[in-house]
């Protein structure tokens, strides 16, 4: 087995629910360290729009100061930073920020990058609906190429006709074949950093 990497895995606007847990749980079988902090400490939501109302309340700033107060005890091993819709982009945000980052997996978000990002040849694998409405295609083309620029070694896959949240099996956009395709890969992309 390639050696374990450490994984910080940030759940997205509905909370640290069952979903993220049993994904921790999945990485951790094929013998990764998985950490989940939980943002919203505690609180949970069973809609989109009571999430964003939760991640509105608490602002995005402090949302990222909670994320790199979570990460920071660990940072010095190299991680490997992921999540889900909002998660992924706070993912993003913390990995460009962190020059001893290992990998970045995006699970259904992306965020903005400043113009002056700059990686060495970070590994980035994003998994996205096709179409997404957070997503869009011309926000993710401009993403695409703004990573590439800052030294992002990125892939993309596009999962059409799934809904935005498609790997969280309690949620109405879930897509079974695309999430067992979306873990499948991302698994090998995870071996191959650890490797």
């Amino acid at each position: 087995m390639a050696s374990s990497t450490t994984i910080v895995l940030f759940h997205s606007a509905y909370g640290l629910r069952p979903a993220v847990h049993a994904a921790a749980e999945r990485l951790r079988a094929a013998g990764h360290e998985v950490h989940v902090p939980d943002l919203y400490e505690g609180r949970t939501a069973d809609t989109v729009e009571d999430g964003m109302a939760v991640k509105d309340e608490i602002g995005r700033e402090e949302l990222l100061r909670r994320a790199v107060t979570a990460v920071a005890p660990l940072s010095d091993r190299g991680l490997v930073y992921a999540g889900f819709s909002l998660g992924g982009s706070i993912a993003q945000n913390l990995a460009l920020g962190d020059e001893k980052a290992r990998g970045l997996l995006l699970l259904h978000g992306t965020s903005d990058l400043a113009d002056d990002a700059a990686v060495d040849e970070l590994p980035v694998q994003l998994h996205v609906a096709d179409p997404d409405p957070f997503e869009p295609h011309d926000w993710l083309n401009a993403w695409y190429l703004r990573m590439g620029r800052a030294g992002a070694d990125v892939e993309v896959h596009r999962y059409p006709g799934a809904g935005h949240l498609f790997t969280d099996p309690d949620l109405a956009d879930y897509d079974e074949e695309a999430a067992e395709t979306t873990w499948r890969v991302a698994l090998a992309f995870l071996e191959e950093i650890g490797g």
